[in-house]
């Protein structure tokens, strides 16, 4: 069943906590829930960390707990040292009856910094088969908790561009699966309908962010950081005519194999600049329309 989310940063940033400071809680939820109509919301950090009141406080509004964000530390620490790590967070995923549990890796990852996104930390060959051999005993071990983890490619980690996605694809197995982002996937130099076709068998969870291209051009151009790029509108919604992303190809390849899971609008923006409710309510309207059209739902 194709369900559709949002996340929070389009509201209230998680790596820039300044960004949507004055957005209360009520607000969030009352626009994502109730105004908009989303069926889930990922994680933030507004939200509980007891995943009882997570569940109780997200369904106040009709809206479930899909997934959140984990940021693993594999470069630098065991994978029982992982393990021991992630309890409290896959508790919240088991008592919220989340599928998935977000993954990336983040030990030496500057996209929360304010070093240009250009300089961020690339691995050799063999070390991208090493981190990969780690990854999938990780996710051997949620998988066996029921829990299903999706890798987030991501600007301004190891794992960016679309030859490192499938350098990681290959070093990982069939435990690990991926989570694909549209607009990092472009953002990172890739074609979203190239890249989606080639590991859409492994994809199971979906971030529908756009990019505007002009934007992210000028983030590269200039050296900016991603934190920069995101308060100068390098993301948005599906829908939104200054987006470079086309998600009708994109859906349809989901379509075409059967996608079961959800679509999640992550799309980080300066709420005082460009209005969260009327951008998600756009995102989610586009979407729908595009899934109905292809054959999604």
């Amino acid at each position: 069943m194709i369900q559709f989310g949002t996340n929070p940063i389009a509201w209230a940033n998680d790596d820039d906590q300044t960004i949507g400071a004055n957005i209360s809680t009520d607000r969030i939820l009352e626009e994502a829930g109730r105004l908009i109509g989303f069926d889930g919301i990922e994680n933030g950090h507004r939200w509980p960390n007891d995943p009882a009141e997570l569940k109780s406080l997200l369904g106040g509004y009709g809206l479930k707990f899909i997934s959140g964000w984990y940021s693993t530390n594999l470069l630098v620490q065991s994978v029982a040292e992982e393990i021991e790590a992630v309890q409290g967070h896959l508790a919240k995923l088991k008592h919220n009856d989340c599928k998935v549990c977000i993954v990336c890796e983040t030990s030496n990852a500057i996209h929360g910094s304010d070093l240009p996104v250009n300089d961020r930390p690339t691995l050799t060959a063999d070390e991208m088969v090493a981190f990969g051999a780690k990854l999938e005993e990780f996710a051997q071990y949620l998988a066996d908790q029921g829990v299903t983890l999706v890798y987030h490619h991501h600007m301004g980690t190891i794992v960016e561009s679309p030859e490192e996605i499938d350098a990681f694809m290959a070093a990982t197995g069939p435990a690990t699966h991926l989570l694909f982002d549209a607009g990092h996937c472009a953002f990172g130099g890739g074609d979203p309908v190239a890249v989606l076709k080639k590991h859409v068998g492994r994809v199971r969870h979906f971030h529908a962010k756009n990019i505007r291209p002009a934007i992210t051009a000028k983030v590269r151009a200039e050296g900016l950081s991603f934190l920069q790029g995101v308060v100068q509108g390098a993301f948005t919604v599906p829908g939104d005519q200054e987006g470079g992303v086309d998600f009708k190809p994109l859906l349809q390849i989901l379509a075409d194999n059967n996608y079961d899971g959800w679509i999640v609008i992550e799309a980080e923006q300066d709420p005082d600049v460009r209005n969260p409710l009327l951008y998600q309510t756009l995102g989610l309207h586009t979407l729908k329309r595009i899934a109905t059209e292809t054959g999604l739902i």
